[in-house]
């Protein structure tokens, strides 16, 4: 099953629907997913992400591979979804990262690895937008990682009983492709992210582990269009603006 969160065009209701091909069935009826606002497909109470989680991306930018997950938020407030734009907040280098994210289905808290597959909805695209100018001095990531758009997911749910690992990332800017890999590459797999996690805290339904990206990371720059693709999942598509 696909599952959206959308809004009519001049409404500010939303709603869930299940998308069939290129319709969205929710809010009364079934709708052509052209006539309709797609949104962020869930709405955490906290995003938990995953760094250096692929040896080669670690490799990339000069940092050594972390012997336990090396874990960060962002703020449901960086949440945007499908077709937004991505505000670049300054002047620094701002990167894209292609992610796989994982969506909580229920209040869990202490579970062991191979039990993950109970508590998980299903799996989402997601990009970490990253300030790395900003994450070059701060040490806790707060203005690199958290500010206003960082956070584009999308374009809905696909559940845990329709898809399930390996799941191949990619990513492309301006049609150009810029990242791929298997997840079977994480250093940390799903298994091992959700007990490290729910070991130290309690997730809640919709929270969303962004569970770190692949070698390829790259600049933005205002105009640009990148799209992120999981296979079995779908596509995830931003256009990039300049600071307002």
């Amino acid at each position: 099953m696909r599952i959206a969160r959308f809004t009519f065009p001049g409404s500010e209701d939303v709603h869930q629907g299940q998308v069939e091909g290129d319709r969205i069935i929710g809010a009364g009826g079934s709708h052509r997913l052209s006539d309709v606002r797609l949104l962020p497909p869930g709405a955490p109470t906290k995003i938990v992400c995953v760094g250096r989680n692929y040896a080669a991306h670690a490799a990339e930018l000069g940092n050594k591979v972390p012997a336990e997950p090396l874990l960060f938020f962002k703020p449901p407030s960086a949440l945007i979804g499908p077709g937004d734009a991505i505000r670049l907040p300054g002047d620094g280098e701002v990167h894209y990262e292609a992610e796989l994210a994982v969506v909580i289905k229920e209040r869990c808290r202490d579970v062991p690895a191979g039990d993950w597959r109970d508590v998980v909805l299903g799996f989402t695209c997601f990009n970490d937008i990253s300030d790395r100018t900003a994450q070059a001095w701060e040490t806790n990531w707060v203005r690199a990682k958290g500010f206003d758009t960082s956070a584009p997911m999308g374009p809905w749910i696909v559940t845990a009983d329709e898809a399930d690992e390996p799941f191949r990332v990619t990513l492309r800017l301006n049609g150009e492709l810029r990242q791929e890999a298997s997840t079977e590459l994480l250093l940390f797999g799903l298994g091992r992210l959700v007990e490290t996690i729910t070991r130290i805290m309690t997730l809640e339904p919709g929270d969303v582990i962004a569970t770190g990206t692949p070698a390829g990371v790259g600049a933005l720059s205002p105009g640009d269009l990148v799209e992120v693709e999981i296979d079995k999942i779908g596509a995830l598509s931003n256009h990039v603006l300049g600071k307002e």
